[in-house]
């Protein structure tokens, strides 16, 4: 299809003269002898350009050029005048046109504005895809409750500048919250810059945090800006921020309290408007009382706090999520699209995903890379995953009500291979024996509470932290204890 290129000019002598430079190089010309009746073309053909005259009778170029660009932002325009001044063509570029030629003009200099024209609509359109492209990769999949919950509170922060903190294990999505949030800010307009606390050298996230001048230090051959500045206007995202050093928490403590930073090796404040989104897989209060996270940064930071759940207490949304990365995956790595049977499905569902949305999107992509034929099968889902899956949504009768007895718990925990005085040696040692008690007691509580984490560490009166801890200390797995 040829390009179609707008002339808007009052007279009709410079009309023709361009329509014949156009058509004779193939370009589709438009004509329109007043700024209204362009519009009205723009609104009925949508050209790929307008070339606009910026002196004209009623309504001026740039009053024209000011009401195009209410109703279509992206279409490159280049003025054009026999007698323009450095004022016009300054107010000109700042309404949004991309050139400005003087008549009398040149078929030659017509052409390579034209080219530079559609190169410039070429790159817009590249860019309004690109950006489509990362909403839809930052996209947050599902209906759960567990989720409607957490998009409520993002829907209220949004708006603000106020700092969120957002909470979660390892794997649920926080970065997409952070980017939904900063999407649906004001700012939205503005970079998102993420910082990674914890992947960072100590004695390099001062540097990318609040940047250097030259020489500031060993190394320094070059001035750097830091992600702070960077992020001026906008918003800076800093994850993991439970494993930032004392001394860094306190300079980024100055950051949010003053709102200016300082590079190192430079006596200059910066001032800033940044609007800060944390977040963290750790218990800060437990840091706190080990005295490895400031207190008053904390309260800072936990202004809004927001808590993004695990993937097992989404488990409505692991289908519409798994066929999600199922499409995309494939379209990425141009793979035939494969769909999952009900049993694979079920035991997807079934299964209790410890590393969460990044788990079930890695394992997808694997699934969609090994798996032979259109569907994946059950047989085709790795072996922890059909061995006993289904056991998560089964309730278990036993030990109902009262807390048991280290020895009631041992025997509560026997179908789990746990050693009871029937089926295995004593324990040797107090340790041991308390260990076993402790073992087989955190099991019978799971069951009750259909292995969901949170009700359990409730329903003890632990941190979650803690029984994670307690889980990976007794080795405590669903598809093993379940």
């Amino acid at each position: 299809m040829k390009p179609r290129i707008l002339v808007i000019d009052d007279e009709v002598a410079i009309r023709d003269s361009l329509r014949m430079i156009l058509e004779y190089e193939r370009y589709e010309c438009l004509g329109a002898g007043s700024g209204p009746e362009g519009l009205s073309v723009i609104a009925r053909d949508a050209p790929d350009m307008v070339i606009l005259d910026i002196k004209m009778p009623g309504m001026s170029g740039l009053d024209t050029l000011a009401e195009i660009r209410t109703v279509d932002a992206t279409v490159p325009i280049a003025m054009i005048s026999g007698h323009g001044t450095i004022t016009d063509a300054v107010q000109a570029t700042q309404l949004g046109a991309f050139d400005f030629i003087e008549k009398p003009f040149t078929s030659e200099r017509v052409l390579v504005t034209v080219k530079k024209g559609l190169e410039v609509r070429e790159l817009r359109q590249e860019n309004r895809e690109l950006k489509l492209a990362m909403e839809s990769k930052y996209e947050m999949i599902g209906e759960s409750p567990a989720l409607r919950t957490v998009l409520e509170s993002v829907k209220r922060a949004a708006p603000t500048s106020a700092t969120v903190l957002l909470l979660g294990e390892s794997g649920v999505g926080k970065e997409l919250v952070a980017r939904t949030i900063h999407r649906n800010s004001p700012r939205a307009g503005q970079r998102f810059v993420q910082v990674n606390c914890a992947a960072i050298p100590e004695e390099l996230i001062e540097s990318e945090l609040f940047g250097h001048e030259k020489g500031s230090f060993t190394g320094a051959t070059e001035k750097q800006i830091g992600k702070f500045e960077q992020a001026d206007q906008g918003t800076i995202f800093l994850d993991e921020i439970g494993d930032m050093s004392p001394k860094t928490q306190a300079k980024v403590l100055r950051v949010l309290q003053e709102q200016e930073v300082e590079r190192l090796g430079s006596v200059r404040t910066i001032k800033l408007d940044v609007r800060v989104i944390a977040a963290t897989n750790k218990n800060l209060e437990e840091s706190i009382a080990r005295g490895e996270f400031r207190d008053d940064l904390y309260f800072r930071l936990n202004v809004i706090p927001i808590t993004v759940p695990p993937l097992r207490e989404r488990r409505d949304d692991i289908e519409r999520l798994a066929n999600y990365f199922a499409k995309r995956i494939s379209q990425e790595q141009n793979l035939k699209p494969r769909r999952f049977d009900a049993r694979a499905m079920q035991a997807l569902r079934a299964y209790r995903w410890r590393g969460n949305i990044r788990e079930l999107r890695n394992t997808v992509e694997r699934l969609m890379i090994m798996s032979a034929g259109d569907t994946v099968r059950f047989e085709d889902l790795p072996t922890d995953m059909r061995g006993g899956g289904a056991a998560d949504d089964a309730s278990s009768e036993v030990g109902r009500g009262d807390a048991p007895s280290p020895e009631g718990a041992l025997e509560a925990g026997a179908s789990t291979g746990e050693p009871t005085p029937g089926n295995a040696e004593p324990a040797g040692t107090l340790r041991e024996f308390k260990d076993r008690a402790e073992r087989a007691y955190l099991v019978q509580k799971l069951r009750e509470n259909r292995w969901n984490i949170s009700k359990t560490a409730e329903g003890i009166d632990t941190p979650r932290s803690n029984l994670y801890k307690k889980l990976e200390q007794y080795g405590i797995k669903q598809e093993l204890d379940g």
